[in-house]
C-alpha cells in the first residue's frame, strides 16, 4: 500500500487508550479459539466464553516474531529446480459475472486445499473481506473511528445509502454435503464483525491430505472506500472472493505447533494467504477494459453484449481485477537476466492519459532494478492501473503481478508531479516483491513489506539521482527550487522522537493511524543507518541472499535479522538496530553540548631549572607575552583570529539522549584544519581535549550525514560563534518538503 505525502503529509501522535481492545488483548491466548458470533447458516453457535476444540489460532496480539524459522519452513528452500516456484497449498477455480449496473460480481469457486499438518482437521477458516464495508459494526470501521481522530489515514471516506459493500456465501458444499459455517473473531473483535468465517467440514482433512470445497457467492463492491470498489463504470474488484486461512506450523514464523493465521479485517491491517495457482473467468459487458493478476489465456470469448476473459497465474497467494469502461491501455514488454520475457501493460483513464507512458516507464526500470538488486522476477505479466477522479483511494494498492497506480493530467519532467507518480508506481510494483514473492505476513510484521518496500524504493530512487524538486508555485516565481534527497524526506516524517510503537509491531495494535504511517519512513530511516554502519557491498549481498533463500516461504522479522547479521558479517550492528528499533522504541538524539578554549599562556609562579628555583613575575610574563604576540603578528599578517604564537587547550562536550550510537565527532580549528575522533561507547557524555596551535572554533557529530535515525540533526554542531548553517540546511529541507506537499495538494 502507498504511502505518499498527501496520505501522510502530518505525523502527529497524541495519547489514547484502546479500552475494548486492551481488555480483549489482556484476556487474548494463542491456545484459545474465541466464541463464535451468530450463525450466516443454520447452525448453533457456542456460547459465550467457551472453548471449541481445534487447532488455535494466532494470537490476537501476534506480532514482530524473534526465533527464526526452521531450514524446512515452507517446504525449505527453493532451489529452482522444483516443477513449481512455490510449494502450492491451494488451487482456486473461480467462474465469476460482473453485473456492472449494481457492482456486484457473482461467483462459483472450486477451492482445493492441501493439510501440511500432521494432525486431521475438521474445520477451516476464510477470510470474507468485503464485509468489512457492510455495516459500521466490523472491526474496520469500529478501529477506524477511533484511529482517524488521532492521526491522517487513507479510508476517511463516508458510505451512503446505497454504497456499501459485502460477501455472501450462498452455499458450501464437500462433495454431495452442504457445509453449515459461522462467523468467529480471532483477534476478540466486535461479535458483529463477519470478516472471518468458520466452516465445520463434513469429514476431517487427514495429515497430508486435500480438501474439496465448491463455493456459491456474491460479492457487493463498496463505492471505493479504500483499496477496492467501484466509482461510476470503474470496478476495482479485490479481495473480493472466500480466501482461506493460512495453517502455519511449528518452526514457522514463529509458530511452535500448528496454528490458524486467520486474522479480521483491521482498519490498518492488509493480507497474507497461502501460495497457489488460480484458474479465473471474469464474464463483463464486452465494451468494458479488463486487466488482471496472471496471464490471459487467449482472446476473450464474447456473446450476447458479454465478454468472458481467462486468466491464469501459478505461485501467488491473491488475484484481484480491474473492469472499467472506456479505459484505454498502453503495452509495453521487459526482459532480463533469468526472467521470461514480460508483458507490461497500463490501463487508464482517458483524463489521466498523460500518466500513462510516465507509468509504463517507472514499471519497466523497476522490473530492471529490483531484478538486479534482489532476483530475478519470475513471471509473465505486470499491470498497472490508473484509477480515475474520486476514486484515488483505489491507487496504490498492491497484488501479485498487479498494482495501481496514481494518476495526474499533467506529468511535466523534473517536476514534483513526475516525482510523485513514479515514487507510487515504484513502490507499487516493489510491493511485487516483498509483498509478492516473499510473502510477508502483512497483519503482522508490516515492517517487511511496507517498511522495507520503502527502503529499497527510495535506494532505487537515489540510484537514478531523482530527488523531491519542489519547482512550483512563488519559489519557482523567485527562481528558487529546494531540493530534497529521498532520505532525507523520509527521516522528516519518520515520527523518530519518542516514537509509541516498535516498528516490528502488528499493523493494527497501535496508538495511531499515524504510528502505524511512520512503519514506512522509520524503516527505511533504520535500513539507511544499517547499511551505513555495514557497508553498501555487505547490505547488498545480504539482500540477495534474503531474497534467494526466503522467495516463495513467508518469512519473518527474525529471518531478516538472521540472514542480514550471518551475511554482513556484523552481527553486532543488525542487532543493534533490531533490538532498538524493531523490537524496541530506542530513539537516538545526541548533541554537542559546548566548546571551551583556553590560550596556554605561561603562569606566574616558581620553576625549578639546573637545580634552582626562580620565581616568575606577572608584569614581566605580561610584557614577554606581548612581546611574543606583536613579532607574531608581523610575520603572520593572514592569520586567522584564534591561532597565536602560543597553543590552545580546547575541550568539546557531547551529550547523549537516546540510544548509543556509533559516532564520529568533526573538530574543526581556527586555522582552518580539522581533526575527526570517534565516540563509540555508550557514555551520556563525553569530553574530547585537544592541544593544538589553534582553537577550536566549531564541533559537528556525523557529519557525512550517516545516521539519519538521530530524532535532532540541528543540535549536531556548534560554533564557538553563532553559525546558522546547520539550522538553515534542515529547515530548507524541510521547507522544501512543506512545498512539495503544498504542490502536491494543488495538483489533485
Amino acid at each position: 500500500m502507498r504511502r505518499v505525502v498527501r496520505k501522510w503529509g502530518c505525523v502527529c501522535v497524541l495519547t489514547l487508550a484502546w479500552p475494548w481492545l486492551a481488555a480483549a488483548q489482556q484476556a487474548a491466548s494463542s491456545a484459545v479459539t474465541p466464541a463464535a458470533s451468530p450463525p450466516l447458516a443454520a447452525s448453533t453457535p457456542a456460547p459465550a466464553g467457551a472453548l471449541l476444540p481445534g487447532i488455535p489460532f494466532a494470537a490476537a496480539d501476534a506480532a514482530a516474531v524473534t526465533v527464526p524459522s526452521a531450514a524446512n519452513a515452507w517446504g525449505g528452500e527453493r532451489s529452482g529446480s522444483e516443477t513449481t516456484l512455490s510449494d502450492r497449498v491451494v488451487s482456486y477455480r473461480i467462474d465469476a459475472e460482473l453485473d456492472a449496473a449494481k457492482h456486484a460480481v457473482s461467483g462459483r469457486e472450486r477451492m482445493t486445499w492441501r493439510n501440511r499438518s500432521d494432525r486431521p482437521v475438521d474445520r477451516i477458516y476464510v477470510h470474507l473481506y468485503l464485509n468489512a464495508f457492510q455495516n459500521e459494526g466490523s472491526t474496520w470501521f469500529t478501529e477506524r473511528e477511533v484511529l482517524t481522530a488521532h492521526g491522517r489515514s487513507r479510508g476517511a471516506a463516508v458510505l451512503k445509502k446505497g454504497e456499501w459493500g459485502w460477501i455472501e456465501l450462498r452455499q458450501v458444499k464437500q462433495g454431495d454435503a452442504a457445509l453449515k459455517w459461522r462467523f468467529v473473531q480471532p483477534d476478540h473483535g466486535p461479535a458483529t464483525d463477519q470478516t472471518v468465517a468458520q466452516i465445520d467440514l463434513a469429514e476431517p482433512v487427514p495429515a497430508g491430505g486435500t480438501l474439496t470445497l465448491d463455493i456459491d457467492f456474491l460479492s457487493q463492491l463498496p463505492r471505493v472506500v479504500e483499496r477496492t470498489g467501484w466509482f461510476g463504470d470503474f470496478n476495482l474488484v479485490a479481495q473480493w472472493f472466500p480466501k482461506v486461512g493460512v495453517l502455519e506450523l511449528a518452526g514457522e514464523r514463529g509458530a511452535t505447533a500448528p496454528q490458524w493465521n486467520v486474522h479480521e479485517f483491521h482498519f490498518n491491517s492488509e493480507f497474507y494467504a497461502d501460495f497457489g495457482l488460480y484458474d479465473v473467468r471474469l464474464t463483463v459487458p464486452s465494451d468494458y477494459t479488463v486487466g488482471a493478476v496472471g496471464k490471459l489465456q487467449g482472446p476473450p470469448e464474447t456473446a450476447n453484449g458479454k465478454s468472458t476473459y481467462h486468466f491464469m497465474q501459478g505461485d501467488v497467494h491473491d488475484f484481484a481485477w480491474v473492469a472499467a469502461k472506456g479505459y484505454k491501455t498502453l503495452d509495453g514488454s521487459w526482459q532480463g537476466p533469468g526472467s521470461p520475457k514480460v508483458d507490461v501493460r497500463v490501463i487508464y483513464p482517458a483524463e489521466y492519459a498523460a500518466s500513462a507512458a510516465p507509468v509504463l516507464k517507472a514499471t519497466t526500470d523497476s522490473l530492471t532494478f529490483f531484478s538486479d538488486s534482489l532476483g530475478a522476477y519470475p513471471y509473465q505479466t505486470v499491470t498497472a492501473v490508473v484509477p480515475p477522479y474520486n476514486a484515488s483511494e483505489a491507487g496504490g494498492m498492491e497484488y501479485p503481478t498487479f498494482f495501481t497506480a496514481d494518476g495526474y493530467a499533467r506529468v511535466e519532467p523534473g517536476t514534483l508531479t513526475q516525482y510523485a507518480l513514479d515514487f507510487v508506481t515504484i513502490h507499487e510494483f516493489g510491493h511485487g516483491y516483498f509483498y509478492g514473492i516473499l510473502a510477508s505476513n502483512e497483519f503482522e510484521e508490516p515492517i517487511l513489506d511496507e517498511g522495507m518496500n520503502e527502503y529499497w524504493d527510495d535506494r532505487m530512487l537515489r540510484g537514478r539521482g531523482q530527488d523531491i524538486v519542489a519547482a512550483s508555485g512563488w519559489m519557482k516565481r523567485l527562481g528558487i527550487a529546494p531540493v530534497i534527497r529521498p532520505f532525507a524526506a523520509e527521516r522528516l516524517i519518520a515520527g523518530l522522537r519518542k516514537p509509541p510503537d516498535p516498528l516490528g509491531a502488528n499493523a493494527w495494535d497501535r496508538l495511531s493511524s499515524s504510528s502505524y504511517g511512520t512503519v514506512y519512513a522509520r524503516t527505511a530511516t533504520a535500513m539507511h543507518d544499517l547499511e551505513e554502519r555495514l557497508g553498501k557491498p555487505a547490505l547488498e549481498r545480504a539482500m540477495h541472499e534474503y531474497y534467494r533463500r526466503w522467495r516463495f516461504r513467508h518469512p519473518s522479522v527474525a529471518d531478516l535479522r538472521a540472514t542480514l547479521a550471518e551475511v554482513s558479517g556484523n552481527r553486532q550492528a543488525v542487532d543493534a538496530i533490531f533490538d532498538q528499533y524493531v523490537y524496541g522504541t530506542a530513539q537516538i538524539d545526541d548533541r554537542v553540548a559546548s566548546i571551551d578554549a583556553v590560550e596556554v599562556l605561561p603562569q606566574p609562579g616558581t620553576v625549578m631549572k639546573d637545580g634552582k628555583r626562580s620565581e616568575l613575575d606577572a608584569g614581566a610574563l605580561d610584557r614577554q607575552v606581548d612581546s611574543q604576540r606583536r613579532s607574531w603578528n608581523k610575520a603572520h599578517p593572514e592569520a586567522k583570529p584564534g591561532s597565536g604564537p602560543f597553543p590552545w587547550r580546547s575541550t568539546v562536550t557531547v551529550r547523549r539522549d537516546g540510544a548509543p550510537v556509533p559516532q564520529l565527532l568533526r573538530v574543526t580549528f581556527a586555522d582552518g584544519s580539522h581533526e575527526d575522533v570517534r565516540w563509540n561507547d555508550a557514555r551520556r557524555w563525553a569530553r574530547f581535549g585537544f592541544v593544538r596551535p589553534a582553537k577550536v572554533v566549531s564541533a559537528e557529530l556525523d557529519p557525512e550525514q550517516k545516521i539519519l535515525l538521530d530524532a535532532n540533526k540541528l543540535n549536531d554542531s556548534l560554533a564557538s560563534k553563532a553559525d546558522g548553517a546547520a539550522s538553515r540546511r534542515w529547515s530548507a529541507d524541510a521547507a522544501a518538503l512543506l512545498q512539495a506537499f503544498y504542490a502536491l495538494v494543488g495538483s489533485l
